[in-house]
């Protein structure tokens, strides 16, 4: 089994719009025995709460459902639990690399890194932000589960 877990700064946003696609990308191509897919927020500012009600709306949209997700924060346990540990930008990475023991940090990266093809490096925060910016995470992160899922087939299952 090879276990994915996505992560930003609360978890409500793009981490379990990620969490979702992901998901719903394995199961429609058969793996969803042979891959497990979580997400966490580096800050605890919202644990316990569904995603943001536009991140919901946006995917519900595409046809994905996220309320059934809650947000967590990231435990030190993550690090030894997790194959992939994937920052949704590089101030997650950071945070996210000084957390995590020495042994385990190969386990770190951005999650763009599996669409270079978008050359681009960090999916925005779409919190602060209109409608649209909820449409562009999506597509950032679609075209990063495409690329990961790639990956993992590649050089993990």
């Amino acid at each position: 089994m090879v276990k994915v877990l996505f992560v930003c700064t609360g978890n409500i946003c793009r981490s379990p719009t990620a969490e979702g696609i992901f998901r719903a990308l394995v199961a429609q191509e058969g793996l969803g025995g042979r891959i497990s897919v979580d997400s966490a927020g580096t800050h605890a500012y919202h644990v316990g709460q569904p995603p943001d009600a536009r991140s919901a709306e946006a995917a519900r949209r595409r046809g994905i459902e996220l309320k059934e997700l809650r947000a967590r924060q990231l435990t030190k346990a993550d690090f030894e639990e997790f194959d992939l540990l994937l920052a949704m930008d590089r101030g997650h990475l950071s945070l996210m690399g000084g957390a995590c023991p020495p042994a385990h940090q190969h386990r770190l990266a951005l999650f763009l890194s599996y669409a270079p093809h978008l050359d681009l490096l960090d999916v925005p925060d779409p919190y602060y932000g209109g409608a649209d910016g909820f449409e562009t995470v999506l597509d950032m992160i679609e075209a990063g589960s495409a690329g990961l899922l790639a990956h993992i087939r590649e050089r993990l299952l």
